[in-house]
């Protein structure tokens, strides 16, 4: 009788190292042989992905990786009040794609997954196929335009519309490094044997 505890107890703490993430998150060939197995397929969750949004693997991963780098419950900073008393967050960003909850219930409802969750990887990684591809669509941004994609990701697509929103050289530099980092993912996954 003892033995179940410990038992569950176990498998759940390996459940919990299954959701942490990639220690090696500069290497593409690396996130997803860290991260797949039998029930942990995250190649075949980005190519899903891909040929269902038509963006291109490295930059999903990417958005993933400039985003939330990888951490499945990955939210942002709270504020402090009187300086030193957490407070609320800046905004309710939450999982690997760092999704609003609003634009999160936008996903699900036009996508039919009304099951998706944001810190699933299978899901976050559609999610961010899904918004890039409403881009495209909408924006007139080219599929394999890493730079603009994540400008409208980072920003909302009104955001993005709003030219006087784009002078702001953080987010410039935002963009500018996720776009060099899908560059980087591309000629890595490029020559992974085992992809």
């Amino acid at each position: 009788m003892t033995m179940k505890p410990l038992y569950a107890c176990l498998l759940l703490a390996s459940l919990a190292g299954c959701a942490s993430a990639p220690h090696s998150i500069n290497n593409a060939c690396a996130i997803f042989n860290q991260r797949d197995g039998l029930f942990n397929d995250w190649h075949a969750a980005a190519k899903r992905a891909e040929r269902a949004h038509g963006i291109p693997v490295p930059i999903l991963m990417a958005t993933l990786r400039r985003e939330s780098g990888f951490q499945s419950d990955a939210r942002p900073p709270r504020t402090k009040l009187l300086g030193f008393i957490p407070w609320s967050r800046q905004s309710s960003a939450y999982g690997y794609s760092q999704a609003l909850d609003g634009t999160w219930r936008q996903y699900r409802q036009e996508t039919g997954r009304s099951l998706a969750r944001r810190n699933n990887f299978a899901d976050a990684v559609d999610f961010v196929g899904w918004y890039h591809s409403r881009t495209v669509a909408n924006k007139g941004v080219a599929p394999n335009d890493a730079y603009n994609l994540y400008l409208a990701y980072y920003l909302g697509w009104s955001g993005f519309d709003n030219r006087g929103s784009r002078s702001n050289k953080a987010v410039l530099r935002y963009a500018r490094d996720m776009a060099t980092t899908a560059k980087r993912y591309q000629a890595q996954l490029a020559s992974c044997s085992r992809l």
